[in-house]
């Protein structure tokens, strides 16, 4: 493992980020045999690292018979070809790794293509040697006869057509889902979205709130495709609650542009639940870079709750240094904290509803049924007439019960 930053830059974070590398690495099924830093006041652009490091490295590849190494650090083509061939084994970055460990854990078909398409997105302009190290491919016949079209050139050309291909592939599967999507929109059911830090706990966080199976490790990247399950909230509609791919520092943008599918679920649903791994050292930092990117998608519009999990794993202090509101402390795994988590989110979907009355007359008291169902009756007062009920509704709501609205 290779460290690399400018002087400019925060030791620390530079630290934090190389062994986060190391978990990735692990991850991915390597096992990590040593690790360095170097700090620059510029980088190399042949090697990114200095010509003396390059030597350092070259013999404790040697001498610890590693078969790869990994840089902490987005490298070009000719970067990566350069230092290939001094050290004689395979040199990967931390973009390669994170893709690595996607392709490992795509199961479904869009999963599969999503990281199919990263991975392609990644390769292009990396490519600086044709297939086979072959320069130039001629056509045959008479008048054919030239340098042809080189075969980096034609091996450029295949990457591109087949990333024409899996775009269209998943813009039919985003169409898929975005009807699903209108439908609960229809239907008027609130959702919520779970975000934050890969490995923060957030499938175990949907299988406690919603009664399921989904897979929960403790692992980075467990979660790929995005989880829809139905959750219960008390004296509340039904919700629904998506579980999507945990977020990192220095998120490939290659991941963001294939993972587009799955981020729409949580650009779409009404509320955000963050989740923070409490217990982390690094929890400043991850709670940190999970806001940038919300910023980056544009999603600070949106009312967020930030649910702040592994109580059990965390000393009492660490809950007086947190300062985001609303905030709530769980833990997924023993189930601490989640019925308060559960009336937070009724709360929040309250607070987009407005309270009003409506009448309904004896002849259609039966609709109040059907209103219960869609939203929550906080009072109902029978009169000779019909029937007065208080309930919580969205702008939509409003508009489809509004025959039965009581006008000041």
């Amino acid at each position: 493992m290779i460290g690399v930053g400018l002087k400019s830059e925060s030791f620390v974070d530079l630290k934090e980020s190389l062994a986060e590398l190391e978990e990735l690495s692990i991850a991915a099924g390597g096992e990590v045999v040593g690790s360095l830093t170097q700090v620059m006041t510029q980088y190399n652009p042949a090697t990114l690292i200095g010509t003396g490091k390059v030597e350092e490295v070259k013999e404790l590849v040697k001498e610890a018979q590693a078969t790869v190494v990994v840089m902490d650090h987005h490298l070009s083509g000719i970067q990566c070809r350069n230092l290939e061939q001094e050290w004689g084994v395979r040199v990967l970055d931390r973009n390669q790794i994170i893709l690595d460990i996607f392709a490992m854990r795509a199961q479904t078909y869009e999963g599969k293509l999503q990281v199919e398409l990263a991975q392609m997105l990644d390769q292009l302009p990396r490519m600086v040697d044709a297939w086979m190290g072959s320069l130039s491919r001629q056509g045959g016949g008479i008048g054919t006869r030239g340098p042809g079209e080189t075969a980096l050139e034609m091996d450029r050309r295949r990457v591109r057509d087949r990333v024409k291909a899996i775009k269209k592939q998943l813009e039919t599967v985003r169409s898929n889902r975005s009807q699903h999507r209108a439908s609960r929109k229809r239907n008027q059911v609130p959702s919520f979205a779970l975000i934050g830090y890969t490995n923060s706990g957030k499938s175990t966080l949907l299988n406690t709130l919603t009664k399921s199976q989904v897979l929960a490790k403790d692992q980075v990247f467990a979660t790929l495709d995005p989880t829809t399950r139905k959750v219960h909230l008390p004296e509340g509609p039904s919700a629904v609650l998506t579980d999507t791919v945990g977020f990192i520092r220095k998120l490939p943008t290659q991941l963001i542009e294939a993972f587009k599918a799955t981020l729409e679920e949580s650009a779409e649903a009404d509320v955000l639940v963050h989740v923070v791994d409490l217990s982390s050292p690094q929890m400043a930092t991850q709670t940190e870079v999970v806001n940038q990117l919300i910023k980056e998608f544009g999603w600070e519009s949106k009312p967020l709750i930030t649910v702040y999990n592994k109580v059990d794993q965390a000393p009492f202090e660490k809950q007086f240094q947190v300062k985001a509101f609303p905030r709530v402390f769980v833990s997924a795994l023993t189930g601490e904290g989640i019925d308060r988590l559960k009336r937070m989110m009724v709360e929040t979907i309250q607070s987009l509803h407005q309270e009003v009355e409506l009448f309904f007359p004896k002849s259609e008291e039966h609709r109040i049924y059907e209103l219960g169902r869609e939203t929550q009756i906080t009072r109902k007062e029978a009169a000779s007439a019909g029937t007065v009920c208080s309930a919580y509704l969205t702008p939509s709501l409003l508009s489809r019960w509004k025959e039965y609205l009581v006008t000041a």
